[in-house]
């Protein structure tokens, strides 16, 4: 496989791994073959200069150099022990960048592995925007379906079997028709998930001007009884769908469903920062 830079980089893709969570990785003594060093202490002493490296620019170490036991064949049928290291992407540029200058292939580990690392970067960057949006926006429509709550119970709306009504009116004029349990199969989700944790920024966005313009118009027009309320919530949803396709965006039943659920990005927030769980619940039951 040769990269847009010119030279070939199968050499560093052969060596590769990928763990169970999706994350690259090498060893060193696959590293050390690649890269030409014919001794492990000389590269040993590489790998140190590299491991200072990666402490001075603020990183932790084991994060990117984890020591590792790997058993090896011998000649004569029986195995040995040897010491290795499991390698984060960072940690080889940083190998390669301290590296023999004078060997070819240390410069092309360097562009590998810098390009490579740039592109990750790049991903990540793009992947924390979706899922900031994606928070940002189920957070405040968690707020607008509170408040659209508290404007349909003045409506009439009162008991879980009629906010289960009202809600469904709203999804099947969004999503032409299907209800939130249609919806919910199509997501393929299992019971228990909700389906406004599992939408991208889009579909959050539509239903996000769904609960709002359905509170407001309830307020607004000073609607009586549940089934006025539930036409309300039908039309309004109407009108955002008919405004998507005007527009020629994508119908909200046919976004993508993201890979990570809305929960999955907080619990991962969570376990990085450690924060206080915080709960709140609301009586009556929509979707929050």
């Amino acid at each position: 496989m040769s990269d847009k830079s010119g030279f070939d980089n199968s050499v560093f893709e052969s060596i590769k791994h990928i763990n169970e969570y999706g994350s690259e990785y090498w060893y060193a003594r696959d590293l050390q073959k690649s890269l030409n060093y014919a001794k492990w202490d000389n590269f040993e002493k590489v790998i140190e200069v590299a491991k200072l490296a990666c402490t001075n620019s603020g990183n932790n170490v084991t994060d990117h150099f984890l020591d590792v036991g790997k058993m090896i064949k011998l000649g004569k049928g029986g195995n040995r022990d040897i010491r290795d290291i499991q390698l984060s992407r960072y940690a080889c540029y940083l190998i390669v960048q301290n590296g023999d200058p004078r060997k070819q292939v240390i410069a092309e580990g360097q562009t590998y592995f810098a390009l490579q690392t740039r592109r990750l970067e790049i991903q990540k960057i793009e992947e924390v925007d979706e899922e900031t949006k994606r928070l940002m926006t189920r957070a405040e429509l968690r707020e607008h379906n509170k408040r659209l709550v508290d404007a349909a119970r003045g409506a009439g709306v009162v008991s879980g079997y009629d906010f289960a009504i009202f809600q469904n009116m709203g999804y099947k004029g969004l999503y032409g028709g299907l209800s939130a349990s249609d919806i919910h199969q199509k997501k393929g989700l299992k019971p228990g998930e909700e389906i406004l944790d599992n939408m991208n920024f889009q579909e959050l966005a539509a239903n996000l001007f769904r609960a709002a313009q359905t509170e407001e118009k309830i307020r607004r027009d000073n609607i009586e009884g549940k089934l006025n309320a539930n036409l309300a919530h039908l039309k309004v949803g109407k009108k955002v769908r008919q405004t998507i396709k005007e527009l020629g965006g994508t119908m909200p039943e046919d976004q993508p469903t993201p890979a990570k659920s809305i929960k999955q990005i907080e619990e991962e927030m969570k376990k990085s920062l450690n924060p206080g769980v915080n709960s709140d619940s609301d009586g009556s039951r929509i979707e929050e």
